[in-house]
C-alpha cells in the first residue's frame, strides 16, 4: 500500500515541480517540495536538480530524523525547515519552497503580507508573516518558523523565499500561488497609489467564511 501511494505521489511532486519551474517560481536548482506519506516518512526532492526535470526515480524518502531510508540521490538540503513543519503540526501533509519574484521581494523587504487588502488572502491564508533571517540548510531556519507554523498557513522567510504547507500537496502549492498573485497585486497597487485594508467591520464576515472552510 505504502509502494502504490508513494508512486502517485512522486508523480505528482514532479508535476509540481514543472508548474513552479514554468511559472518562473524557481531557477535552476532551487526550492524543494515535500509530502508525508505515512506518520513517519516524507519524500521529498533531491538537491541539485532542477524542480523543472526531475524524474520519480530522484526523489528520497526519508523519516522525521532527515535519515534517507530510500532513494539513491541526497535529499534537499533545505530539508530541516520541512521537517520543523511536520513536527510542528500533524495534520500538515506537504510542504512547498520556492522564491516566487514579488513574494521574494517583500521577504527581501522584509515587510510582512499581513495586511487585509484583498478577501482572497484573508480567506486562503489570514495572514503571511514574515520569519526572521536564517541562514539557509542550518539549524538556524527551523527555529525561525517554529513559532510561526501553528496558525498559519505560509511565511515569507527574510532575504530567502516563501515556504508553504497544507493538508495535501496540491493544498500547500496552491498556497504558493495566492501568495505570489497577492504579492504582485499589492506592487502594482503600490506604483498606482496607496493601498487600502479592507474596512474593519467587513473583515468579521470574512473570517466566518474562512471558518466555514475549514480553513482555520
Amino acid at each position: 500500500m505504502l509502494n502504490r501511494i508513494s508512486g502517485s505521489t512522486k508523480r505528482d511532486i514532479c508535476e509540481i515541480g514543472r508548474r513552479m519551474y514554468q511559472a518562473g517560481y524557481v531557477a535552476a536548482n532551487d526550492g524543494n517540495i515535500s509530502v508525508r506519506i505515512a506518520e513517519d516518512r516524507i519524500v521529498v526532492t533531491p538537491t541539485l536538480v532542477s524542480k523543472g526535470f526531475m524524474k520519480s526515480g530522484m526523489l528520497v524518502t526519508v523519516d522525521l530524523d532527515g535519515r534517507v531510508v530510500a532513494g539513491r540521490m541526497k535529499p534537499s538540503s533545505e530539508l530541516k525547515m520541512h521537517l520543523a513543519v511536520y513536527r510542528s503540526r500533524a495534520d500538515i501533509r506537504s510542504v512547498v519552497h520556492a522564491h516566487p519574484a514579488s513574494a521574494t521581494g517583500f521577504a527581501v523587504a522584509r515587510i510582512p503580507l499581513d495586511q487585509p487588502y484583498m478577501p482572497e488572502l484573508l480567506v486562503n491564508l489570514g495572514a503571511v508573516p514574515l520569519a526572521p533571517y536564517a541562514t539557509p540548510s542550518t539549524e538556524e531556519v527551523p527555529r525561525s518558523i517554529e513559532d510561526l507554523v501553528e496558525g498559519h498557513g505560509a511565511v515569507l522567510l527574510a532575504n530567502h523565499g516563501v515556504l508553504t504547507w497544507g493538508r495535501d500537496l496540491h493544498e500547500a502549492y496552491g498556497r504558493l500561488e495566492t501568495v505570489e498573485l497577492y504579492a504582485r497585486i499589492l506592487v502594482t497597487a503600490m506604483a498606482v497609489g496607496e493601498p487600502k485594508v479592507i474596512e474593519r467591520d467587513k473583515l468579521d464576515a470574512l473570517r466566518s467564511i474562512r471558518t466555514s472552510l475549514g480553513m482555520d
